[in-house]
Order: C-alpha cells, then structure tokens, then sequence
C-alpha cells in the first residue's frame, strides 16, 4: 500500500522559493486577485528576478496549499514597509472590469484626470483600491496608444494573394540609386582630419609615461600603490601622485606652468605656489624635498622653509596649505637601485 506524503512535503524548500521575496509574494498575489490569470501574471507583473512561467505557478500553488510556506510568506508580508506595499498597489495589473470602465470614454474624448477621479468615484466596487485619476487616466492613454479601445479600429492587412512585406521591398531597391556621387573635397576634408586625429593619439600615446597622477574611484576601491616603475608615491585623500622619475616638481599647474605633481586635483589650492617645491631620490637611496615656494612645507609637523630641503622617510607626513599627503617608498624597488648602484661602484 502506498502510503501519501505528508502535506508539507508537497511543496519541499526548494532553492528557488528561497528566492522568492516578500514583495515578490505580494505583487503575485494582488496580481492574480486582479486578473485570475497566471500567464497574464507572468507577462505583466516585474519581480525581483526573472522567474519563469513555470516557477510562478508553483509558488501560487505552494502559498495556497502549503500551510508552512503561506504561514511563512504572511509573517514575511506583514513585515513590509509601508511605503513598498503601497508602491506594489500602484503597479497593480488592471482587471477586465476595470478596462472595460475605461473603454467608455472614447478616444476622440479629451478626457482630463478630473474626469476618471469621477469615474472612480462612480465605481468604487469596480477599481482596485490603490487607483487614483491619474493612475487611470495613463492607463487610459496606454491604452489608446496601442489602440486597445473599443472604438478604435485597426487598419487591416491589404487583402490579396501577394502582401508586401520589408523582405519584398527591399529586393525592389536599387543599391546604385542609393550610393550619393563622391565629393573630392569632403574626401579630402575627412582624410585631414583622420591624419590629425591620428597625430594626437600618437601625441597622447608618448606623453602617458610621464603622466604621474592617478585619481582614484570615489568607491574608495584604489589600484596597488606600486609597480615595477613607481619609486614612490604622495598619497592625498582623494589623488595619488606617483613619483617615477628621480627628479619631480610638484606646486599649482596653470596654463603657462607645466609641472609633474598638480596638487589641485586633491583640494583648495590657490595657497600653493606654482611651484613649490621639487622631490628628488639620491643614489644613496634617499628623498629629499626641497621647498621653492612662498609658503613653508610641513613634513611629520616640522616646518621646512623657503630655501631649505628634508629628508622624507617611508609613512612621512606632508602639509603643504592644509593639504595632507602621506608619502610612500617602494622600498623593494629602491634596494634594488641600491644593489645596482654598489655593483657599479665595485
């Protein structure tokens, strides 16, 4: 004798029902209060992932014949937000009775939202209970663009044996009646401007190397800090110069003012002087900086004025116009500078 499952088994805790979410729940169920119609459901109601037929129908069927997934989706519900519920409301599908109240206003009407707030009013019992004028009356335009009111007619396909479709059309074209005559002088035109368009990628192409700034993503999710050419790097808040040469400037970048490190990507810099100063790495292996600006350079909180230079370690700390750096040493780079150095010296 076979003996039947138990009931909550019918329906097992499946991977799929754990991705069904609360809302999810709520928007199937108003949907098929409202239309009675699982195909429709599924066609016309957005869920929180992209659910087959298939998978819609077995839930529905588990919220009505499984006591522990209904009792579970209800707790579920009940615990949504207010302002969800009501958004899921207004996105209610409209039932057959509602589209049929809205078919009576025809479409050669200028109906006003005013004119469906009456409606409603009219028919209470007929309208889902979240439906307001406005709601109904763009409903009301959907369906008149799509010509879905009674007293819209479509045009008929011609009647005939042959109909002309975009396939049959397009054979009847002449390509060569297409093809507009060749004009020399937008050739040339279009080839110049191809030539310096190419002459500026070269230009970009040999100035990257020398590029030292890289900003980093307002994510806060920020490259490595080195790489096989980066000596050091002065990391901002928001910008980190990289320091690949042995000798850069650093200060306020104008138009007639290039320099190597322009600290105005990382703040208020109209403190800061053209060029304030300039970092350079000695053969021994060591950072200086020098301070050529108006204003003093702060390193690890003590003052290097007009004239003078500092030694910068590893971790040290730059203040230059309330602008805070920490400054970085590839220190497996610079050691391998200095095995090299000592090589040649031996």
């Amino acid at each position: 004798m076979i003996r039947r499952p138990p009931r909550s088994t019918l329906f097992p805790y499946t991977t799929l029902f754990r991705s069904w979410k609360p809302a999810d729940d709520l928007s199937l169920i108003i949907a098929v209060q409202q239309t009675n119609d699982l195909t429709t459901v599924y066609k016309g109601v957005k869920f929180s992932c992209k659910f087959t037929l298939h998978e819609v129908q077995e839930r529905w069927y588990a919220l009505l014949y499984d006591p522990v997934i209904s009792r579970m989706a209800v707790s579920a519900m009940k615990q949504l937000h207010s302002e969800i519920v009501i958004s899921i409301q207004s996105k209610a599908l409209f039932s057959k009775a509602e589209e049929e109240l809205l078919g009576t206003i025809t479409s050669s009407s200028l109906p006003t939202v005013e004119t469906f707030q009456v409606l409603l009013q009219k028919h209470p019992e007929v309208f889902y209970a979240a439906r307001t004028g406005k709601s109904l009356y763009n409903h009301w335009l959907l369906m008149k663009q799509y010509h879905l009111l009674p007293d819209q007619t479509v045009q008929p396909f011609p009647k005939g044996e042959h109909i002309l479709n975009f396939s049959d059309a397009e054979e009847l074209l002449d390509d060569e009646e297409l093809q507009s005559p060749t004009d020399e002088a937008i050739e040339q035109e279009l080839h110049v401007a191809d030539r310096k368009i190419k002459r500026e990628i070269r230009h970009l192409e040999n100035e990257l190397p020398k590029w030292q700034v890289m900003v980093d993503s307002v994510t806060g999710i920020s490259p490595p800090d080195f790489d096989n050419q980066t000596l050091a790097v002065l990391r901002g808040r928001l910008v980190r110069y990289l320091m690949r040469s042995r000798e850069i400037t650093l200060g306020r970048s104008t138009k007639d003012n290039n320099i190597d490190m322009d600290l105005s990507l990382e703040g208020p810099a109209w403190k800061i002087s053209k060029r304030q100063g300039v970092i350079k790495l000695r053969n021994t292996g060591e950072f200086y900086l020098a301070n050529e600006g108006k204003r003093p350079v702060y390193i690890d909180a003590k003052p290097v004025l007009t004239g003078n230079k500092s030694k910068l370690g590893n971790n040290s700390v730059v203040e230059i116009a309330g602008l805070r750096f920490i400054f970085l040493i590839n220190q497996d780079l610079i050691s391998a500078i200095q095995t090299e150095a000592a090589k040649s010296a031996a």
